[in-house]
């Protein structure tokens, strides 16, 4: 392969972030501060997302169950990506757009956090769990790019949504795991103080 076309794609990468770290730095520190309230007080958040997403869901909730950069205690997340026998029997039974929703109104609760993550924003399921979680008075941090589709547009001012600007859906993904890592990292910073090498 030529070395031209990867050198490529790590300049993109490296500069989609540098461009997108000023205008994500505010909505990241707001998730921040919703999901640590939110943990703060006894509630729990939930994640979604298909296909790379629903491995960044995944992602995020070993990252708060398990640990980022430093021993702490379990932090009550849950990727609702995982159990197969749910999301089948809901997508045979139901419809695939339900396979999130139901895990919401079984799960959720009042106080609790949704991470939605779709580049698009135009995710049917997703869509439909934001739904279900606005219904249940939980918040809601979006992760999304392109022009933030239609999960941009049902958001309310309590929640907080996070818009790479950026139509490939590669890079988009990209900047999302950065996020991520930023909001654990707040998260931690929010429980502990400092930094992690002081």
């Amino acid at each position: 392969m030529n070395t031209q076309r990867i050198l490529a794609h790590f300049h993109e990468s490296a500069e989609l972030k540098i461009q997108a770290a000023s205008a994500l730095a505010q909505p990241i520190s707001q998730a921040i501060d919703l999901m640590f309230s939110a943990l703060s007080n006894g509630n729990k958040i939930l994640a979604c997302g298909n296909g790379g997403s629903a491995a960044d869901c995944q992602h995020f909730a070993a990252e708060l169950v398990g640990r980022f950069e430093r021993e702490r205690f379990p932090l009550p997340a849950l990727a609702l990506t995982t159990d197969t026998s749910i999301m089948t029997a809901v997508g045979n039974d139901y419809s695939y757009r339900e396979i999130f929703s139901k895990q919401v109104q079984a799960f959720g609760q009042a106080g609790d956090v949704l991470l939605a993550i779709s580049t698009s924003g135009n995710s049917a399921n997703v869509i439909a769990a934001v739904e279900a979680a606005l219904e249940r008075e939980m918040r809601v941090v979006a992760l999304t790019g392109k022009d933030g589709g239609a999960l941009g547009k049902m958001l309310t001012d309590a929640d907080v949504h996070i818009c790479v600007p950026h139509s490939r859906t590669a890079r988009i993904q990209e900047v999302h795991l950065v996020t991520i890592h930023c909001i654990c990292d707040g998260i931690d910073v929010a429980l502990f103080g400092g930094d992690v090498n002081e």
